[in-house]
C-alpha cells in the first residue's frame, strides 16, 4: 500500500494510519485497538498538549499537537472501517459548526465584543442541545452535554456554571465560604463517628465540590489551580530531596520535623529568588 508524498501532509498521515490498521500487513497492536481502548490515550495526549503550553515549550507543543492529531485520525479511521464516517466528515462537520456559530464573521451578523460572542455561542449551543433532546424524544436539561469523562474538578465547575444560568447559585463568595465550613464540620463529624469509607468519600466529595464552587466564584479555573499546586509541590519536594541528598541522607532517615524545616527553607529560597 503506497503512501502519499510528503507534499500532502494530512493525506500522508491518513495513509500512515490506514497502513497501520491494515489487517493484511499492518501493525497487530494498532489493528487490535477499538474506540474504547484508544480513548484513554486521546485524553492523555490532550493533557500533554496542555503541559507543553504550561511549560512554554514550543518544540514540545508541536510534537504533542501531532500526537493529539494522530488520535483524531485514529478514531476517524476506525469509524471509516465501520462505515460510520471518515476524517473528511469530521473536518467538514467542525468547519460547518464554526461557520454557523460565527455569523458575525461568515455572515451578515454583528457581535459587539467577546462577551456578546460568548453569550451568542452559549445560546446556540443550548438550542443544539434542545434539538438533540427532541430528536431523542426527551426533555432537554440545562446539564445536557457535560461529558462524564471530564476530570472531576472540571466537570464540577461546568455543572455549577450551567446551574447558575437558571439562578441556582450562591449570590456571593461569603456564602460559598460558609458552605465550605459546613462541609468541613460534616466531614469531621463522620470521622469522629468512625463512619464507613463510603460516608467519608461522600463528605470529601461534597467538600471538594464546594471548593470548586469557590474557585468558580473567584473566576479561577479549579483544574488549572490544582495542576499549578501539583507542579509547585513537585518542584518543592524535589528540592527537599536534593537538600537531603546533599547531607548524604535519605528522606526515610529524616524525621517529619527535619523535612518540614527543609520544606520551609525551600519556600524561603523561592520567595527570595535564590
Amino acid at each position: 500500500m503506497p503512501l502519499p508524498s510528503d507534499d500532502a501532509a494530512i493525506d500522508r498521515l491518513l495513509g500512515v494510519m490506514r497502513r497501520l490498521r491494515d489487517r493484511d500487513g499492518g501493525c497487530p497492536w494498532d489493528v487490535a485497538q477499538t474506540f474504547a481502548s484508544i480513548a484513554p490515550y486521546t485524553i492523555e495526549e490532550a493533557y500533554e498538549v496542555a503541559d507543553a503550553i504550561a511549560s512554554g515549550d514550543i518544540s514540545a507543543l508541536r510534537e504533542e499537537l501531532g500526537d493529539l492529531l494522530l488520535q483524531v485520525v485514529y478514531h476517524a479511521q476506525m469509524a471509516s472501517e465501520a462505515g460510520s464516517f471518515d476524517f473528511d466528515t469530521v473536518a467538514s462537520t467542525i468547519a460547518d459548526k464554526m461557520i454557523a456559530r460565527h455569523p458575525h464573521v461568515f455572515g451578515g451578523g454583528q457581535i459587539a465584543d467577546a462577551a456578546a460572542q460568548t453569550a451568542a455561542w452559549e445560546k446556540q449551543k443550548a438550542e443544539e442541545r434542545e434539538a438533540r433532546a427532541a430528536a431523542q424524544g426527551r426533555r432537554a436539561s440545562i446539564l445536557d452535554g457535560i461529558a462524564l469523562a471530564l476530570p472531576a474538578l472540571m466537570r464540577a465547575e461546568k455543572l455549577q456554571n450551567r446551574a447558575a444560568r437558571v439562578g441556582f447559585d450562591w449570590p456571593d463568595v461569603d456564602q460559598v465560604f460558609a458552605k465550605i465550613d459546613e462541609e468541613i464540620r460534616e466531614l469531621r463529624a463522620e470521622i469522629a463517628a468512625g463512619s464507613e469509607r463510603d460516608r467519608m468519600e461522600d463528605e470529601v466529595g461534597d467538600l471538594l465540590f464546594a471548593v470548586a464552587n469557590l474557585a468558580r466564584h473567584l473566576k479561577v479555573d479549579p483544574e488549572t489551580a490544582l495542576r499549578r499546586a501539583n507542579r509547585k509541590f513537585e518542584q518543592r519536594f524535589r528540592a527537599v530531596e536534593q537538600h537531603v541528598a546533599a547531607q548524604r541522607k535519605n528522606p526515610l532517615d529524616c524525621s517529619l520535623d527535619e523535612l518540614e524545616t527543609i520544606w520551609q527553607m525551600v519556600k524561603s529560597e523561592e520567595s527570595s529568588g535564590s
